[in-house]
């Protein structure tokens, strides 16, 4: 929702946003108390448009900014401009809602009000740090971390740095983008540069938010080389890493998790972080290494008080989609699929 990542989604025609903002007041004393961007989707010509919450592809949070002092009328008058608006879609699909947040909460109570027909697709736990809680100190994990650590300090001399300088930030994260680029994402066509579009919207992203103080990339190097790259962006107090790439020579020594964990103890020892968000799923690594945990949610509203076939045509799709890929998953799961593994019992360790 930052209006500088807006920006570049609208420079470089990266999504088709709509941007509500709510206001308090008269002409000349107006505030503003609420903000809310929403991407306009159609998958196919022929399909009906719906209002996804996640404002663009690389989003990892749809909840809506507001002033704590009036969410649940900043939420209410939301979904009533959204129903209002005939230019708009009247379907919302959210996916990685924050469900602790008030504004949740707040949407919760106008839906059993008004009646409108809401799809819960899923519900997640998603790893988040604190200085206080979150961070293991303790057992195999941070066992493994040490030893890695130790013995990638045997290759040469280790270092991390973390700079939110907006020059040198830019140079960090064509860094990222090179590392990225060269593992396996590159290989299977889904790393950033293997989209002109999507590597000019990001990099017009990463740009304005450097320039603000409102990014970074930290970098684990070895004799100066990195091998290791972890994008960082800030609102307020909470960092949110966004994305990780890694240098596939260096994987025995874990180095993703190695950085991870190096530069949660940076962040919390400035004192001017006070939560890490990982945008990460809760199967992810990072969930091996932070004990704390956000609700995230999705799922499907029609803000019309009719019936809508946009409403069930999108929540039969998610719906489609949710089972295909668990599906998908369980069959990766299976030791006969996989070249190279046999058939057989072994401990888990």
């Amino acid at each position: 929702m930052n209006p500088a990542v807006l920006k570049a989604a609208q420079d470089t025609m990266f999504a088709v946003v709509h941007v509500l903002c709510a206001w308090d007041g008269g002409i000349d004393s107006q505030k503003l108390v609420g903000l809310w961007a929403l991407q306009e989707k159609q998958l196919f010509p022929w399909w009906p448009a719906v209002l996804e919450a996640l404002p663009f592809e690389y989003a990892f949070l749809s909840s809506p900014v507001i002033d704590p002092a009036y969410t649940d009328e900043v939420v209410a008058a939301f979904f009533l401009a959204i129903r209002n608006n005939r230019s708009l879609p009247n379907v919302v699909s959210f996916k990685q809602l924050d469900g602790e947040a008030s504004s949740y909460q707040a949407m919760r109570r106008l839906f059993a009000a008004d009646g409108n027909r809401v799809m819960k697709l899923a519900e997640s736990q998603r790893p988040v740090a604190s200085p206080d809680t979150g961070v293991k100190k303790s057992g195999s994990t941070r066992k493994k971390l040490r030893q890695d650590w130790n013995r990638l300090s045997a290759l040469g001399s280790v270092d991390i740095v973390n700079v939110r300088d907006g020059r040198l930030a830019n140079e960090d994260f064509e860094t990222f983008l090179a590392l990225e680029a060269a593992s396996w994402k590159g290989a299977e066509g889904t790393a950033l540069l293997c989209s002109a579009r999507d590597a000019r919207f990001v990099r017009a992203m990463f740009a304005n938010l450097a320039a603000r103080g409102e990014a970074s990339v930290a970098l684990l190097r070895v004799d100066g080389r990195a091998i290791a790259a972890q994008v960082l962006m800030y609102c307020g107090k909470t960092a949110f890493t966004w994305k990780t790439a890694f240098d596939a020579e260096f994987s025995k020594f874990s180095p993703g998790a190695l950085l991870i964990d190096k530069v949660t103890e940076e962040l919390f020892a400035e004192g001017a972080v006070e939560t890490i968000d990982s945008c990460s799923a809760e199967g992810g690594f990072m969930a091996n290494l932070w004990t704390g945990r956000r609700t995230m949610i999705d799922m499907v509203v029609n803000v019309s008080p009719r019936w809508s076939t946009s409403f069930a045509m999108e929540a039969g799709r998610q719906i489609s989609r949710q089972r295909f890929r668990h599906w998908r998953d369980r069959l990766r799961t299976l030791s006969w699929l996989q070249p190279g593994k046999k058939v057989g019992l072994a401990a888990n360790h």
